[in-house]
């Protein structure tokens, strides 16, 4: 994988912190005019008769038109304020610099009459003086039709690239944007309300974390040393630098899989330690199951985090317990293939041996596995339904939740606090030994020394320097330890690492990220249907069929699973064909189940500056994504849906009148079923593929030659700095990764352990053996 994006993009992305400032500043009118049109046509007002008139005018009587809801529904606009000026903000505040730069150039050109003309060509052209519209004063249907030539032409990718941004920000915000009371007008109509559902029969006994976590957003400069020392910290103030000086024998950077385990393992063995995490904590009582604000304080960039290429969108948690958080409580093992494929082809033993499958079963137990569920959801009973009929094989899916745990929105935070996250568990564990966790702090840059002379490695890691998120706190902080660990994870570690000097070439390089493409089926309510329930309720997944290459060839393709997809997100993968289709597709949401193919990618990217992501599938991954999508379709035509397609961006469907449609007519729907490529494919079909696991973008390596750490998770080039994150796996692993991730990161955080205790520092008041045994 090059270093450079795409072709449209290059050079603008490297733009300086100047450029940054002015091109993410308020909106000239013009600009705002054009992005209203724009926001207009993907969203247009539709009368009552229009609406009525769907494609084919075969609606199907599924909604009462007379409603109120159903008819509001259809007669707002995108442009109706202040939806264009939150996709303006959202578009300065969330998106690449690149991307801005093109959205703007786009609708500053669209504001004038000769570029309009050359944009939109003769559609523009009026009967009237001056002859020439610009785009915000042509016809509504003329507007379409130059955003649906644009979608499909080969030649105009970048302004494709550009639509496609501000398309798809426009239906995010008017989906997910809330009232004061925590109330969006358009959900009616479409079938949607929030999960209100909260557990109350835990007794109140304050927050889980409470005894060692530090939240800096709510603190200042002098409260923040009163906190640190009250929490048992050495620190030391440089009032003339503005620095804190604190030390400790741990600093940890990241909460989520990799480092929660590594918290628990270090402070259960005595060692003081420090976790740092970038986002802000929450509990069960603090989340609302609102998609908009819990992407937007639990998620990397706010859930809005595409590939440079917009192939790929990505999906990582920010919060304290970070992917544990929000990930959808898939507990699955590691697959004996990965495993021996690790073990043998890449060196690394740990994998195959004993050690690690005695770590997957203290993992499991720490966090409560189970494989058993009472009720399954819709979208389960459909993959049930569609496999039990073909005679598929599927397996049960283990969480870290109870077996009657039925929440459809842990992607938003689990209201019922029952998801057993690093946050319930292992950070629980680290604070209960003395622990301390900064939130709302981030790492900025490590602290090296030259190592001593005969040292292995030529330099030493000495701590970490960060700085709060709160702007009320000035002073910086550098933490100094014995150890220092990285554990943000596979898209930040690598940029922390390479802003701080490291060399070697394989840090940002590897990266995988399962890519996922998704099939829907569309199920009418039907009181004599098993298959009841709506796509946003219930577990989220609970069952899983693996697709083979066939019975004499066990190799697994890919997998298939159910999402979560709140109404925002819904619209977000949609493919955009009409106005009218848009607001079809979501009055029939609650009722469209979907099921996700993920692949254990060959092809890979990297990431080497802070969300600047470049990735690319081979033609392996894609033929097992077409396979999976192929498999997908047929489970929900059997499983009895009227009407079945994909995400890509022709609007691939098919008619099957509750699985009634003939073998041929499958056979030949399926023919056309591809894998595509991004929006700046030269290609008139395109697609968006999901990424909610990332890994190997500092992988574990036999030398410096094969990968970025050792077979202890130790930096090549500095002692003392360890990587304990899903970005030392050596590829993908196939499946749900967080028993991998934290099962590894128990093994890496035992081996610092024992590299801590060589240092002669604290002797363990727990043996090792103690640890495995028990797990805490």
């Amino acid at each position: 994988m090059g270093r450079e994006c795409h072709p449209a993009l290059k050079g603008i992305i490297r733009g300086d912190r100047e450029k940054k400032k002015l091109f993410r500043g308020s909106f000239s009118s013009r600009e705002m005019e054009a992005l209203a049109a724009i926001c207009e046509t993907v969203f247009p007002p539709l009368s009552g008769a229009a609406a009525a008139g769907t494609a084919g005018g075969e609606f199907e009587g599924q909604i009462d038109r007379e409603d109120e809801a159903v008819r509001f529904f259809y007669e707002s606009s995108g442009s109706q304020a202040p939806v264009p000026q939150e996709v303006a903000e959202l578009l300065g505040r969330r998106g690449l610099l690149a991307a801005v730069i093109l959205a703007r150039a786009v609708l500053l050109v669209l504001s004038t009459r000769l570029g309009t003309l050359l944009l939109c060509g003769s559609l523009c052209v009026g009967g009237r003086w001056p002859y020439v519209n610009t785009f915000s004063s042509m016809g509504s249907d003329q507007r379409e039709k130059v955003l649906q030539g644009w979608l499909k032409h080969r030649f105009l990718t970048p302004i494709r690239l550009a639509f496609v941004y501000l398309k798809v920000l426009c239906l995010y915000v008017l989906l997910s944007r809330v009232d004061e009371k925590g109330e969006n007008p358009l959900w009616k109509a479409i079938g949607y309300q929030v999960d209100e559902e909260q557990e109350m029969s835990k007794p109140d006994q304050g927050t889980p974390l409470e005894k060692g976590i530090i939240e800096t957003i709510y603190s200042t400069d002098l409260g923040l040393l009163q906190s640190l020392k009250q929490k048992g910290l050495e620190v030391t103030q440089d009032s003339r630098n503005k620095i804190y000086r604190i030390k400790c024998d741990a600093v940890i950077v990241g909460s989520g899989c990799g480092g929660g385990v590594a918290a628990a393992v270090l402070a259960g063995c005595g060692y003081k330690v420090v976790v740092l995490e970038k986002g802000n904590y929450y509990t069960h009582k603090d989340y609302s199951s609102l998609e908009g604000p819990s992407m937007d304080q639990l998620y990397e960039s706010g859930g809005i985090l595409p590939s440079c290429t917009a192939n790929v969108l990505i999906l990582a948690g920010s919060t304290v317990g970070g992917g544990s958080a929000v990930n959808w409580s898939a507990s699955i093992r590691t697959p004996h293939a990965v495993l021996q494929d690790w073990a043998e082809k890449h060196g690394m033993e740990l994998f195959g041996s004993k050690e690690y499958a005695s770590a997957m079963d203290i993992v499991c137990k720490r966090i409560g596995v189970t494989d058993r569920c009472v009720e399954q959801s819709f979208q389960n009973k459909v993959l049930q339904e569609g496999c039990e009929k073909l005679g598929l094989e599927i397996n049960a899916v283990p969480r870290n939740s109870s077996e009657d745990h039925y929440c459809g929105s842990c992607g938003y935070g689990c209201r019922r606090g029952d998801k057993q996250g690093t946050d319930y568990t292992w950070l629980v564990d680290a604070v209960n030994c003395g622990a301390v966790i900064l939130s709302g702090c981030k790492a900025e840059q490590l602290v090296f020394e030259t190592n001593a002379p005969g040292r292995a490695r030529r330099k030493k890691c000495t701590g970490v320097r960060a700085k709060s998120m709160n702007s009320d706190i000035e002073n910086v902080l550098q933490f100094e330890a014995k150890v220092t660990v990285s554990a943000c994870g596979a898209l930040l570690t690598p940029p922390l690492l390479i802003s701080s000097g490291l060399k070697n070439k394989h840090i940002g390089r590897n990266l995988h990220l399962h890519p996922v493409a998704m099939a829907w089926g569309h199920f009418p309510q039907d009181s004599s249907s098993q298959l009841s329930g709506t796509s946003y309720q219930g577990g989220i997944i609970t069952l899983i069929h693996k697709v083979v290459e066939g019975n004499s060839n066990p190799n697994v393709q890919a997998i298939i699973e159910t999402p979560l997809l709140g109404p925002a997100t819904f619209t977000v993968l949609c493919p955009w064909e009409s106005g009218l289709d848009i607001k079809d597709r979501l009055a029939k949401y609650a009722r469209t189940a979907h099921l996700l193919t993920i692949v254990r990618d060959r092809g890979h990217g990297e990431v080497t500056r802070e969300g600047i992501i470049n990735y690319k599938m081979d033609s392996v991954d894609k033929e097992n994504i077409r396979a999976g999508l192929r498999q997908s379709l047929r489970i929900l035509i059997a499983a009895g849906a009227d009407e079945v397609g994909t995400h890509r961006s022709d609007g691939l469907r098919m008619k099957c009148r509750g699985g009634t449609a003939s073998e041929y007519q499958v056979e030949e729907f399926l023919d056309r079923v591809s894998a595509e490529d991004g929006p700046l494919a030269m290609d008139e079909k395109w697609a968006f593929h999901t990424s909610a696991h990332q890994m190997g973008s500092c992988r574990m390596g036999i030398n410096e030659k094969e990968g970025a750490v050792d077979k202890n998770g130790e930096s090549w080039e500095a002692e003392g700095l360890f990587v304990c994150d899903a970005s030392v796996l050596p590829t993908a692993v196939g499946v749900n990764p967080m028993i991998t991730i934290e099962s590894t990161a128990y093994c890496i955080a035992n081996r610092i352990a024992e590299y801590l205790s060589k240092q002669g520092l604290l002797k363990s008041p727990k043996t090792r053996s103690d640890i495995l045994m028990n797990g805490k």
